[in-house]
């Protein structure tokens, strides 16, 4: 997943627009936490049993109360960070650094690090731990591969070739990864014991897959995709079992199981919700508008409220002979987090 640096801004709009709003309670933006800060971020990631939720910001990582946004802590020195894994029975963290090809680890209740771990590979993304092999897996978008690591130790167990560019994984929780693969528009699963790709299944018609969850009870992928489609795979087989509508310049997906509502982060400024009616039924049931350049997330399970990253930015400068494409800056103080609820 690409960090976000340069993405123009709309104001916020609270409203939604539900096919069956009797059935399906509406969604809203009832909160934006403003931590300040200045740089881009990544991925989001909740810390339900701590109600904490981490903000990758580029060279440092923001960890916000749940409840309120109060900045609680930092975890510094990671060096183009994207991801942030958890490990609550190892009582650990880990941070993909992609500037410097590492990853931190850190003391889960303290956010002190405990050390870091050099891979030999090229810019580790999305980042994940697998709880049945305790083993944290890096997603590395510049060399086609993943990087395995046993968290208890931290040592590198080896890196395993994807065949593509690695975009966010997921695990099932019986000891199998997947994996987006975002150039050849396919997904694979690993055994990150074997060290071993044991599937790969093509997401057509999705072409150039980012965001990736699961519902890990009735075994189902939902892959969000750059032409704006969700795909829905059976994830013992790899059939497409839906191809559904989402907005523009997606990046995020997530799944939460208490509602049974798969979720779209859009650039474009809008978070479309899925709704998983039964088995192998799925229906879009509406498109929050959020903020434009909200395009990661992450779900809070226990509350089942969603977390979007986000900021405004002023205009892009005059095009140079250095800098024929240049980005806009981002205006100091806006970084928001955005929080949506029904």
């Amino acid at each position: 997943m690409k960090s976000i640096s340069a993405v123009a801004v709309a104001a916020v709009l609270c409203c939604v627009v539900p096919v069956r709003a009797a059935e399906t309670p509406p969604y809203r933006v009832v909160a934006r936490y403003t931590p300040g800060g200045e740089g881009g971020w990544d991925y989001l990631t909740v810390d339900a049993a701590g109600r904490r939720l981490f903000v990758t910001r580029g060279t440092h990582v923001q960890v916000l109360g749940l409840a309120d946004g109060r900045l609680v802590g930092e975890i510094q020195d990671t060096p183009g960070v994207h991801g942030v894994a958890l490990a609550p029975d190892l009582g650990r963290g880990f941070t993909s650094n992609g500037r410097d090809s590492s990853v931190t680890i850190f003391d889960l209740r303290t956010l002190a690090p405990l050390g870091r771990v050099h891979l030999h590979a090229s810019h580790p993304d999305a980042i994940l731990y697998e709880p049945v092999s305790h083993r944290v897996l890096t997603m590395n978008a510049g060399s086609d591969d993943a990087t395995v690591i046993d968290a208890a130790s931290g040592a590198v167990v080896g890196n395993l070739a994807l065949g593509g560019r690695p975009e966010f994984a997921v695990h099932d929780g019986h000891g199998r990864v997947f994996v987006n693969l975002e150039d050849s528009s396919a997904v694979v699963g690993i055994d990150p014991v074997r060290m071993a790709v044991v599937s790969r299944w093509p997401l057509a018609p999705g072409e150039e897959p980012s965001g990736l969850a699961i519902d890990r009870e009735h075994r189902r992928l939902f892959s969000v995709c750059g032409n704006r489609k969700m795909i829905v795979l059976d994830a013992d087989r790899g059939k497409v079992l839906a191809d559904l509508p989402i907005g523009s310049r997606v990046d995020g997906a997530a799944y939460d199981p208490g509602t049974a509502t798969a979720f779209a982060s859009n650039g474009e400024g809008t978070l479309t919700l899925v709704h998983e009616d039964g088995r192998d039924r799925f229906r879009v049931v509406g498109n929050i508008e959020t903020q434009r350049g909200a395009r990661t997330l992450a779900v809070d399970l226990e509350t089942h409220r969603v977390y979007e990253a986000t900021a405004s930015y002023g205009p892009a400068p005059a095009p140079s002979a250095d800098n024929p494409r240049p980005r806009p800056p981002m205006v100091p103080g806006s970084f928001v987090v955005l929080v949506i609820d029904r």
